[in-house]
C-alpha cells in the first residue's frame, strides 16, 4: 500500500514572511489567501460575530454567574462544534460524498479496537470532544466573560482603538502558533505524554478526531486565552479566540485536503504537515505560520529527504 493516498505539492512550505531575503508580494498573498473570502478563518469570525450579537450574555449578566448565561454559552458551543465536526464526517466518511479525492490516508477511517473507548474511534472521539472539549473550551469563555465584565482582565472597543480592536483578530493565528508548538512540545514529554496519549490513539483522523483530548490536554489547550489578561481585549475577540482554536481542529484535522465539489477545490481543510504528526508523532509539533519546527529541528517537509533526515535524527537520538 503507498504511504499517502494523496500528497500535496512538496516539500511543504512555511510563511514567506520569515524567509530571506524578504518577498513581500507573497507573503501578503499567503495572508489573503488565509482570510479571503472563502476561508475557514473568515467562517470562524463570522461565526463569532454572530455569536456574540445573537447568543451571548451582555457585559451586565456575566457580572454575576448565573444558571441561563452559563448554559446559553455551553449549549452554543456544544451544538456548533456537533454541527460543523458532524456535517463533515457525514460529507467524507459516512456518505463518501468525494470519495477518496483528496484524503491524505489510504487507510480506511473510522476503525474499530480496543485503543479506542467503546472500541470505535468515531465513537471515541465525538465523546471526548463533546464530554470533555465541549465543555472545558465552555468553561473558559464563561471564566473570561466574567472577568472581563468585572474589571479582571483589560477590555476595549472598536470606538476607543478601532485599529487594535481589528488586529487583534489577525494576530491571534500568529499567537497560536506560538502557544500551540510549545504547549505540544510539553504535552509530548515523559511526564505529560500519558494524556496526550489519548488524541494519538487516531494515526489517520476524521473531523471528530480533532478536539479528542484528554480533560487534561484541553486545559492546556484552551488555556491560549491566558493572553486576554495582559493585552486588552473584546469579548468578541475571546469567542472568536476559542472558537478558532476548537473549529480549526476539526477543520484541520478532517484527513482530507480540502472539500471538494464540482471538480473544484471549495474550501481549504486539511494540514499535511499535521497529518505527517500523527503518523510519525516526533516531527510537526507546530503549523506553517511560525517555523518553529525548522528552527529546533523537528520539521517533516513532506518528502522522502524529509522522512530520511526524522528517521536519521530519531535514531541519533536513541544511541544518544
Amino acid at each position: 500500500m503507498a504511504e499517502w493516498n494523496h500528497s500535496p505539492d512538496v516539500p511543504i512550505a512555511v510563511s514567506p514572511l520569515w524567509q530571506w531575503p524578504p518577498k513581500p508580494l507573497a507573503t501578503l498573498k499567503w495572508y489573503a489567501d488565509g482570510w479571503f473570502f472563502l476561508t475557514i478563518n473568515m467562517g470562524i469570525l463570522v461565526l463569532a460575530g454572530l455569536s456574540y450579537l445573537w447568543l451571548s450574555p451582555t457585559f451586565e449578566q456575566s457580572q454575576t454567574l448565573g444558571f441561563s448565561w452559563v448554559a446559553l454559552v455551553y449549549l452554543r458551543n456544544l451544538i456548533l462544534i456537533s454541527l460543523i465536526a458532524g456535517g463533515l464526517h457525514l460529507w467524507f466518511h459516512t456518505y463518501a460524498m468525494q470519495g477518496q479525492e483528496m484524503k491524505y490516508d489510504p487507510r480506511p477511517f473510522p476503525r474499530k479496537g480496543r485503543m479506542f473507548s467503546f472500541d470505535h474511534q468515531s465513537r471515541d472521539n465525538m465523546f471526548w470532544t463533546l464530554a470533555s472539549g465541549a465543555t472545558i473550551w465552555s468553561g473558559f469563555e464563561v471564566l473570561f466573560w466574567w472577568l472581563l465584565a468585572n474589571g479582571h482582565a483589560p477590555t476595549t472597543t472598536f470606538t476607543a482603538a478601532p485599529v487594535w480592536f481589528v488586529a487583534f483578530f489577525l494576530l491571534i493565528p500568529v499567537w497560536e502558533s506560538f502557544y500551540f508548538y510549545w504547549i505540544h512540545r510539553l504535552l509530548h514529554t515523559r511526564m505529560f505524554y500519558r494524556f496526550h496519549a489519548l488524541h494519538h490513539r487516531n494515526t489517520d483522523v476524521g473531523p471528530w478526531s480533532g478536539l479528542s483530548m484528554h480533560p487534561v490536554e484541553h486545559l492546556f489547550y484552551f488555556g491560549t486565552v491566558v493572553i486576554h489578561l495582559v493585552l486588552p481585549t473584546h469579548p468578541v475577540h475571546l469567542i472568536f479566540h476559542l472558537m478558532f482554536y476548537a473549529i480549526l481542529a476539526v477543520t484541520s484535522h478532517t484527513g482530507f485536503e480540502g472539500l471538494w465539489f464540482r471538480n473544484a477545490k471549495r474550501v481549504h481543510l486539511g494540514n499535511f504537515h499535521h497529518q505527517i504528526h500523527h503518523r510519525y508523532f516526533e516531527v510537526n509539533y507546530g503549523n506553517l505560520d511560525v517555523p518553529w519546527d525548522k528552527l529546533f529541528g523537528s520539521f517533516h517537509d513532506g518528502t522522502a529527504e524529509g522522512k530520511a533526515a526524522m528517521k536519521a535524527r530519531l535514531a541519533a537520538r536513541k544511541r544518544g
